[in-house]
């Protein structure tokens, strides 16, 4: 079973639901067929999937916050903004209270100054702050 999940894992993955669904609907599937370490992995993927995609959407969130502080009279600022709540609304929808303790906000934020451009327009950051200014639950909150 685990040639199938390491060569056609949409295959293995249709199968192995398949087998589940019966299971849970009372029918005897055989038990060896169940590919139990891989499925096991495979859910645990998903919830760090999810982990990920809302650490992901608060960098951005924190990114384009930092351009708009740090050239606040850049012609794309509105655009910043309109970006940053829209990937805090994103990150907002996708966050579950079991992600608070495994989201390091200090990372993240360090995350974002790194990725930082060096200009734009030719022209340099003014400061930003070197911590990140804000908590995590004004990054999904509906606050401007």
């Amino acid at each position: 079973m685990s040639d199938l999940y390491e060569n056609d894992i949409l295959l293995w993955s249709e199968y192995q639901a398949a087998l589940l669904r019966r299971r849970a609907a009372g029918d005897l599937v055989n038990e060896a067929e169940l590919d139990w370490p891989n499925l096991a992995e495979e859910i645990e993927s998903v919830g760090n999937e999810q982990l990920h995609a809302v650490t992901s959407l608060l960098t951005q969130a924190l990114l384009h916050r930092l351009k708009t502080e740090a050239w606040p009279l850049s012609r794309d600022v509105p655009h910043w903004r309109g970006e940053a709540r829209r990937f805090r609304g994103d990150a907002a929808d996708r966050f579950v209270p079991s992600m608070r303790q495994k989201i390091d906000l200090a990372k993240i934020y360090r995350r974002a100054l790194h990725a930082m451009p060096d200009a734009i327009d030719g022209q340099p950051p003014l400061p930003v702050p070197d911590v990140c200014p804000v908590t995590l639950d004004y990054l999904l909150s509906d606050d401007p």
